[in-house]
């Protein structure tokens, strides 16, 4: 199972900071997202109870995405100063969990999770849990994705199969599709009114982007016109919307082994002050 640690942390940090509940401990320190993040990750590994387990992570807001396009995420503010110190907190209750933390200065979470899913051996089958839907572009024949849902414990499980039956086209091809409509959370914009409905009838069709510049002459004058007005931010957003599954990143298999100590992750718990926790890490199968 492989993590994205940032989307467990944003979702457990927000869901309790719209009512102010920061869970301030007596070092002053804030630890709600820490809070939810061990509730998210630990409901998850007794669930699904996957042999290996890593968290990855996104290292710094610039990447090589940001060179490329200057304004890539521009429209995201920074952090409430609330959350900025759990960010290493949490790294370090992973470790606890003697899990690894994986991440490279200049890319996100996501090309960390998609080269190690997508290098692994062949016989493995992985499992990414997030709630991003961009990682539902690496779904394959041994890859599948746990998209969390509202609360704790609920989750939609996509494989490359469900995938086609709710889009109608395949994994791969969303990256396309977000070349065409562009992402408003990332802040990329595709083609200019084309949206969704267009898009995936123009891919259904012509299958990526290349196969629709080279049938322009059998879609209609409307869309024709915009793609052409757009061609350079199509092929922008097309970059910025995939993957990197090539990332120079250091990890070794066997480190990623679920076996923890639970006498280690208990004192860390107790040193950030943590109630009511107690009991997921009792439902976990392995102990070291």
């Amino acid at each position: 199972m492989l993590v994205d640690g940032m989307a467990l942390l944003f979702r457990a940090f927000y869901a309790t900071a719209v009512s102010g509940q920061f869970m301030i401990n007596s070092k002053g320190v804030p630890t709600n997202g820490i809070h939810g993040f061990v509730k998210h990750f630990l409901t998850a590994i007794t669930k699904f109870n996957p042999t290996h387990v890593a968290v990855c992570w996104d290292m710094g807001s610039k990447t090589f995405r940001t060179e490329m396009f200057q304004d890539y995420k521009a429209n995201r503010s920074e952090p409430p100063v609330e959350l900025m110190p759990q960010f290493d907190l949490v790294k370090e209750l992973v470790e606890a969990f003697d899990v690894p933390n994986i991440g490279l200065a200049g890319f996100e979470a996501d090309d960390c999770i998609g080269t190690i899913a997508k290098n692994c051996d062949d016989h493995l089958s992985v499992s990414i849990l997030t709630g991003d839907r961009d990682i539902l572009q690496l779904l394959d024949h041994r890859i599948s994705v746990i998209l969390l849902q509202k609360g704790y414990g609920n989750y939609l499980v996509h494989t490359k199969e469900s995938f086609y039956e709710e889009k109608g086209i395949h994994p791969e091809q969303m990256i396309d599709l977000k070349a065409l409509m562009g992402d408003p959370s990332d802040n990329y914009p595709g083609v200019k009114g084309i949206g969704e409905k267009t898009a995936l009838k123009l891919l259904q069709s012509y299958n990526n982007v290349d196969g629709i510049l080279a049938n322009l002459h059998q879609i209609s004058k409307a869309q024709k016109t915009k793609i052409e007005q757009d061609l350079e931010m199509l092929h922008l957003s097309r970059k910025l919307a995939e993957i990197k599954c090539d990332v120079p990143i250091d990890y070794v298999l066997e480190d990623a082994i679920y076996q923890i100590n639970r006498d280690k992750v208990l004192t860390k718990f107790d040193e950030f002050e943590f109630r009511g926790l107690h009991r997921l890490v009792d439902q976990q199968k392995e102990y070291a």
